[in-house]
């Protein structure tokens, strides 16, 4: 057991290892012995776990890629689909708020915010969409793509228990909201300030006027 244990440690420190290598230098400039040195393991140990560099990015997406639906939620078809209520962090209980009672514009709101809350925190998370724009790595998952998904899920829902504007099409405010959140988390990569709580509200009180009729939803973005 304590083998096992200790097995577990030291793949959990390589991957937090190389992801903040990727994170900041990239997939290209990342060496294996810098990984290893950070992770204060030997290159033996990280070939018993990874056979590659390009190994460990993917071990990296697919749990970026795991923390990104605990974010959202699971796509199951019906509101789980929405991740309604859903916490940001492996750890959190499950909700106890049922999905009828849940405003799906807020729970738009309220899963940006949480996904830029992970960003801010998790290197792994972070790491994964970074590999993701990786022109030399060829990548496996598409963070991206899936956020954007969840994204028209979402809005359509919403649309479809009239929780729109009048005159709002759910796939025009896609491109808004997508482009909007991937281009803060692509300028957050160099300065952390596009990923913060306030710059995501002001986004939200510009949107919100004009994505629910008026008196409804929440209108400052909280």
């Amino acid at each position: 057991m304590a083998k096992q244990e200790r097995a577990v440690r030291t793949r959990e420190a390589l991957l937090r290892s190389a992801a903040e290598i990727f994170d900041t230098d990239g997939f290209v400039s990342a060496s294996l012995s810098a990984i290893c040195n950070r992770a204060g393991v030997s290159s033996g140990a990280l070939h018993f776990h990874f056979a590659s560099k390009g190994a460990l990015a993917d071990a990296i997406e697919q749990a970026a890629e795991q923390r990104l639906r605990l974010i959202t939620g699971p796509d199951r078809g019906g509101d789980e689909r929405y991740g309604i209520g859903r916490p940001g962090t492996p750890e959190a209980a499950p909700p106890e708020t049922s999905p009828a009672d849940v405003d799906p514009i807020q729970n738009l709101v309220d899963t940006s915010r949480r996904l830029f809350d992970q960003l801010n925190n998790d290197v792994v998370l972070r790491a994964g969409f970074t590999l993701g724009c990786e022109p030399s790595w060829q990548s496996r998952v598409d963070l991206h793509g899936q956020w954007r998904d969840w994204i028209e899920s979402a809005l359509r829902h919403a649309s479809d228990l009239g929780a729109l504007a009048d005159g709002t099409k759910p796939e025009d405010v896609v491109t808004v909201v997508a482009a909007s959140t991937v281009g803060f988390e692509a300028l957050g990569r160099k300065d952390p300030a596009w990923l913060s709580q306030e710059r995501l509200g002001q986004f939200w009180q510009f949107m919100l006027p004009r994505l629910v009729p008026p008196g409804t939803g929440p209108q400052k973005g909280t």
